[in-house]
């Protein structure tokens, strides 16, 4: 008994050991966020600012799944793993784009969610890809023949609750949570044994009654309190903890029903990986009356302050500021506005807004900003060692808020309101690079329309977005000048990645119902 305990000890250090080196192999993008802490960084540097404008498409996969492709990608060991809309996943030959297997569970009766039957993205352990069902499950695939090893239910779907996150790995752990705040769902933050598939923890985001922040609810609001998770989170192996930003409260813009601060809703909650016990937290938007979600991606970045440095967290927020939190107690760094916003003049030394009165929903229509998907959404940002800067997307414009009330029932939309835009006129967009260690904008890159899609950073001084007209960009990493587009003919709303194959670096997006690896002409460059 004895040896075979310490052959399982071994057997799961081997695991875990190989799991961290595919992780730093610049060849392989093993993470939605290429590495644990979410950089979204490729230190490939075959293509440059130099030679980016002659990259071409090698292979187009047409997936014929309608819907939102949000996904990023994984690609090792001869493989890209790509989940798509409505419970469709596929594996991919990294040579021709042919299909290997594919995955696909009919999404049950019921299933409703406010922004598309998307899914954004596989996690990797081992031999192990890990996925969220729309129907919010958790499930276990073999890498190699997309077989199904476990399936683990979530939560239940008929409450509102539904799964599109990214899983995210710690240790032996597959963490994720639910979308589902529009539903009035009580959110909350699950860890998953990667062999078994058996719930090891539980946090929840919407504090009880007899929790620490339950007196910030009133009466029984929490039970619809919202806080969902629907984008994945960062670790920290050496701190062991782990970062995931909070969605808004339920119902979204009637603040009357739920007086108080709201805890942990619109924060960065920061949870002991093993135990999923509440470290610290901070909350950006106390109260948040305006769907203003703090789930944006919490970077884990290492900034420069007062000539010392710092472990820090950075998250480009819904509420128009650029926050930097000393990742070790949660304590603010600095919080900087980058877009117009209008709601407070500034976030106090505690970490509060400064509230400006009259910025509020009402029933006649309140002009604020920034409008109500943000400044920065859930796109997926981007951080580059090599500039030293973090790159983020922007909505730029306002929004007019209008108060409702709305009976709660339990599986239905609870919004309790709506917003229309400023004047009529349409929002558009921006990709904006800042400084992390003061959190002031270097350069800022308009686009005509709201932004779609998440970004890439490589080692050849690039920066690589899209947009929903289609076009697949890079930019210089240091300057924001435009290098090279290409027309996908498809909107890009997911995130791209960067890996080699044979020896030849590509770049891979998906664009409409497509994904496309791009890659200099020639043959492989050994």
């Amino acid at each position: 008994m004895k040896s075979l305990a310490w052959g399982l000890v071994f057997l799961l250090a081997a695991v875990l050991a190989a799991a961290e080196l595919n992780e730093k192999d610049p060849n392989t993008w093993t993470a939605y966020g290429k590495n644990s802490y979410g950089w979204r960084y490729s230190e490939l540097r075959q293509i440059t600012t130099s030679n980016v404008a002659q990259l071409v498409p090698k292979w187009i996969f047409q997936s014929d799944v309608s819907g939102k492709f949000e996904a990023s990608p994984l690609v090792y060991d001869g493989m890209m793993y790509v989940p798509a809309p409505s419970n469709h996943a596929f594996g991919l030959d990294l040579l021709t784009g042919r299909v290997v297997w594919h995955y696909f569970k009919k999404v049950p009766r019921g299933v409703d969610i406010c922004c598309g039957q998307v899914n954004r993205g596989f996690a990797a352990l081992g031999d192990k890809l890990f996925k969220v069902n729309l129907e919010a499950t958790l499930m276990a695939m073999d890498a190699k023949t997309g077989a199904v090893l476990w399936e683990s239910q979530i939560d239940d779907v008929k409450k509102g609750y539904s799964g599109t996150v990214a899983p995210l790995i710690a240790k032996n752990l597959v963490i994720v949570g639910p979308a589902g705040a529009e539903f009035g769902v009580r959110g909350f933050i699950d860890a998953f044994d990667a062999n078994t598939g058996k719930r090891v923890w539980r946090f929840w985001t919407v504090a009880g009654p007899d929790e620490p922040g339950g007196d910030t609810w009133r009466a029984d609001a929490y039970q619809r309190g919202g806080g969902s998770i629907w984008v994945p989170g960062t670790y920290d192996p050496e701190l062991n903890l782990v970062y995931f930003g909070t969605g808004n409260p339920g119902p979204d813009l009637d603040g009357g029903v739920r007086p108080g601060d709201n805890l942990y809703t619109c924060s960065i909650v920061a949870l002991d990986a093993d135990t999923g016990k509440l470290k610290w937290h901070y909350q950006m938007t106390p109260h948040d009356v305006h769907d203003w979600d703090a789930i944006s991606d919490p970077v884990l970045i290492d900034v420069n302050q007062d000539g010392k440095k710092v472990k820090a967290v950075v998250q480009a927020n819904r509420n128009g500021f650029l926050y930097a939190l000393d990742r070790a107690n949660g304590k603010l760094l600095y919080a900087k506005p980058y877009t117009q916003v209008d709601w407070a003049d500034g976030v106090a030394a505690n970490g509060r807004p400064n509230l400006v009165s009259g910025k509020e929903p009402s029933e006649q229509g309140t002009l604020t900003c920034p409008g109500m998907g943000g400044g920065h959404n859930w796109q997926a940002t981007t951080y580059s060692p090599q500039t030293g800067l973090y790159y983020f997307t922007n909505t730029e414009g306002c929004a007019i808020y209008y108060k409702t009330s709305q009976e709660y029932h339990e599986g239905v939309q609870y919004q309790a309101s709506t917003t229309t835009t400023a004047n009529g006129e349409p929002n558009t967009g921006s990709v904006i690079a800042a400084d992390p260690n003061t959190g002031a904008v270097k350069w800022r890159f308009a686009t005509a329309s709201p932004p779609a899609s998440g970004l890439l950073a490589t080692g050849g001084g690039l920066v690589f977005a899209g947009d929903r007209e289609g076009y697949f960009i890079a930019f210089d990493a240091k300057t924001g000048n435009v290098l090279w587009k290409f027309q996908t003919g498809g909107s890009v709303s997911a995130p791209p990645v960067s890996y080699t194959f044979e020896g030849k670096q590509y770049i891979a997006v998906a664009a409409g119902a497509s994904m496309i690896a791009f890659a200099l002409p020639g043959g492989a460059s050994r």
